[in-house]
């Protein structure tokens, strides 16, 4: 939908689910409200919206008052799903996921912020559409939905779906949308009122470099570290991970043990648990689903494999998360 009202004051709704991203929602939303300072007039109210009326609780533990989805939705120009880490709450969301589709099919652009567009491709809005999500769900989504694929960038408006990838990137968002809509001089200065002045092109890593998170310049590490990390459920042997890097095995081997202090395949198994452990916190896949889905042969090989690097058992942490 366009605008509110004559003064073309455009509403902007944030359905808020449960344990949000209290950091996220401020960088989506702070931009607006400097908007409308810079501007000496209201051009964007800020809507908080929930599944139905009340108070909804951040990851942090401040609360936001908040309009119903079903009444104030059909009024925004925009409705952005802000969600935090937590499968369950994301879950809770399915009597959200028909209205969304309604705002869509009314011209109501939707939008995720950090694991908001799981929501969203619950919903079915995803499908044939390039969009991001935070880096850490972006492998629970693919398991959900195998025949979507996230773009590893910081935020994408394309058409009727705007995502991002949460934590500060609502704000390189936020410069974008004002600037679509107001110029990128205005946006420049809204940015500028929060220091944000090195503003990130759509597409910029949400991570930093493999070199930042693996501690090593050496580019044949680089290389076969960064490949164990795609490589998950059909892990490669140590020959074609060295020619893949350029090396010979026996050369892999010694990178890995003078440059990470464990051997290549230690490493791997490891790459590959953290992995297996992020599913088991996020996804509703059973145990087995996971032990296959990050390359063990059995479910008794990954649990004997998860409880000496983690020093307990998949159905343990599986318990206590989750009860």
């Amino acid at each position: 939908m366009a605008s509110s009202d004559s003064k073309n004051i455009q509403r902007i709704g944030f359905l808020l689910v449960r344990n949000f991203a209290l950091m996220s929602y401020a960088s989506a939303t702070e931009p607006l409200r400097a908007a409308n300072l810079l501007a000496g007039r209201m051009l964007y109210q800020i809507v908080p919206l929930g599944q139905e009326a009340g108070t909804v609780r951040s990851s942090s533990g401040v609360s936001i008052e908040c309009a119903d989805l079903e009444s104030e939705g059909e009024t925004c120009h925009t409705v952005f799903v802000c969600a935090g880490g937590e499968p369950a709450d994301w879950a809770d969301t399915s009597a959200s996921h028909t209205m969304l589709r309604r705002l869509s099919r009314l011209g109501v652009r939707i939008g995720g912020i950090s694991s908001g567009a799981f929501v969203l491709a619950a919903a079915g809005l995803l499908d044939n559409r390039g969009f991001t999500i935070h880096w850490e769900h972006a492998p629970v989504l693919k398991e959900a939905f195998p025949h979507l694929n996230p773009r590893h960038a910081r935020f994408m408006l394309e058409g009727g779906v705007a995502t991002c990838g949460g934590g500060v990137a609502p704000l390189d968002m936020m410069h974008a949308m004002i600037a679509e809509r107001l110029g990128a001089d205005f946006a420049r200065r809204v940015s500028d009122w929060y220091l944000h002045a090195a503003v990130a092109e759509p597409a910029a890593p949400q991570r930093g470099s493999g070199a930042e998170r693996f501690r090593t310049n050496h580019p044949a590490l680089l290389a076969a570290l960064e490949k164990m990390e795609t490589a998950i459920e059909r892990p490669l042997d140590r020959t074609s991970m060295a020619r893949l890097a350029g090396v010979s095995p026996r050369h892999l081997d010694r990178l890995f043990k003078e440059h990470r202090g464990a051997g290549f395949l230690e490493t791997y198994r490891e790459i590959r648990l953290n992995h297996a452990r992020r599913l088991l916190q996020q996804s509703p896949l059973s145990i087995s689903e996971i032990a296959y889905a990050t390359g063990f042969s059995s479910p008794a090989h990954f649990s004997n494999a998860f409880k000496s690097l983690f020093a307990e058992t998949p159905g343990s942490l599986r318990r206590r998360v989750f009860l």
